[in-house]
């Protein structure tokens, strides 16, 4: 049985730990990382190694960002009466190209799942609960992905939220049911936005 050389088997299941790439996916980018020149490959490296050293959760939103607390916590032209609670920093950009949102992110990290051992205290709730109560939120929407694991975790934080005197949404069905935000176009996003229906009992 055919095999690569070691150092080309490892590279190979290094990038297989990308989410979504495959066996064969994993091999056709190891052979063009082959075939770039020493000063590409050093680039590249030198950008993955930057971005790990700089990159950080921002202290307020969870967003990632260089500095702290991030541009979108500190930018004074955006709305503090409304909140987007979101799952992973990179559904902050979903939601942001849209162009319609000018309020506030929290950032889950997440969501509830007990067989991966993640309950509310990895999501840091606590967090979330506290600068609610601090804030000035008028709204909250949950924008969690609509897969069960999203949908259990919306309304887990629902029921949570119900002691605080905000109005609570959840995105508009028109995003497809078990895909994920970041899946989704622009204006499917922004339909869900606009369409938003306020959680009630």
């Amino acid at each position: 049985m055919f095999e690569y050389t070691e150092p080309l088997h490892h590279l190979i299941e290094e990038l297989k730990k990308f989410p979504g790439v495959g066996a064969k996916s994993a091999q056709r980018m190891a052979f063009y990382l082959l075939s770039i020149s020493m000063e590409e490959a050093n680039r590249l490296a030198d950008a993955i190694l930057e971005a790990k050293r700089k990159i950080f959760y921002c202290s307020v939103c969870n967003g990632i960002t260089h500095v702290d607390p991030c541009p979108l916590c500190t930018d004074p032209h955006r709305s503090d009466e409304l909140l987007c609670i979101v799952e992973e920093p990179y559904n902050v950009a979903s939601i942001e190209k849209t162009g319609i949102f000018n309020g506030r992110y929290h950032v889950l990290l997440g969501t509830l799942s007990p067989l991966k051992g993640k309950g509310p205290e990895e999501l840091g709730v606590d967090k979330l609960l506290s600068r609610i109560e601090k804030g000035k939120f008028k709204e909250i929407i949950l924008a969690t992905n609509p897969t069960s694991e999203g949908e259990a975790t919306a309304f887990y934080l629902a029921s949570l939220l119900k002691k605080f005197p905000v109005k609570i949404t959840r995105l508009a069905t028109g995003l497809p049911v078990g895909s994920d935000l970041d899946f989704a176009d622009q204006i499917t996003i922004r339909r869900a936005l606009e369409g938003r229906v306020e959680l009630k009992d």
